[in-house]
C-alpha cells in the first residue's frame, strides 16, 4: 500500500514541506524522501517534476548557499567542499562561486575574530593566517585580510 493510499503525506508534499523551509539540493531532498521509505521511483518522479516546475533548482541552492557562507565568514575552499557533499555539480558550484567578494570576507572574519588590528609579531600573523586558512580562504584573500590596506570606516 503506498504512503498516500495509508493518508500518509506524499513526497510531492514533504519535498515541498523542506523546500518552503530553505532550498534544497536534489540530493538532500533525495536522501530526506529515502529516509521516509518512499520507493526510488516515486522519489525520481517527485525530483524531476519540481525541477520542471522551477521549485527546487541545484543552481538557485548553490548560489544562495555560497552567499550565506561567504556571510559568515567561510572561504571559497571549504564553501566548494560543502556544496560538494550536497550533491551539487562542478559546474554550478564554480557558478556560485563567482561574483562573490572572498577578500572582503576573509577581512570581515579576520576583524570580528580578532580586532582590527594587525599584528605585529609573527607568531599571532601565523594565528591568523591559520584560521583564515582552516575557514577556506585562499592565499591572496589572506594576505589582503592582513595586508592593512583597507578602508577602515
Amino acid at each position: 500500500m503506498s504512503p498516500a493510499a495509508r493518508g500518509e503525506a506524499t513526497p510531492r508534499r514533504v519535498a515541498m514541506d523542506c523546500l518552503a523551509r530553505r532550498e534544497h539540493s536534489a540530493a538532500e531532498l533525495r536522501r530526506k524522501l529515502g529516509d521516509r521509505d518512499y520507493s526510488a521511483e516515486e522519489i525520481t518522479a517527485t525530483l524531476v517534476a519540481l525541477e520542471q516546475e522551477g521549485l527546487q533548482s541545484d543552481g538557485r541552492f548553490a548560489e544562495a548557499f555560497a552567499r550565506s557562507r561567504c556571510r559568515r565568514g567561510k572561504g571559497p575552499a571549504r564553501v566548494r567542499a560543502e556544496l560538494r557533499e550536497r550533491g551539487v555539480a562542478e559546474e554550478l558550484v564554480d557558478s556560485a562561486l563567482q561574483g562573490l567578494d572572498w577578500a572582503a570576507a576573509a577581512l570581515e572574519a579576520r576583524v570580528k575574530k580578532f580586532g582590527p588590528v594587525i599584528p605585529a609579531e609573527f607568531a599571532d600573523r601565523a594565528k591568523q593566517m591559520r584560521f583564515l586558512q582552516y575557514r577556506g580562504f585562499g592565499s591572496d584573500e589572506i594576505r589582503h585580510a592582513l595586508a592593512g590596506d583597507w578602508d577602515q570606516d
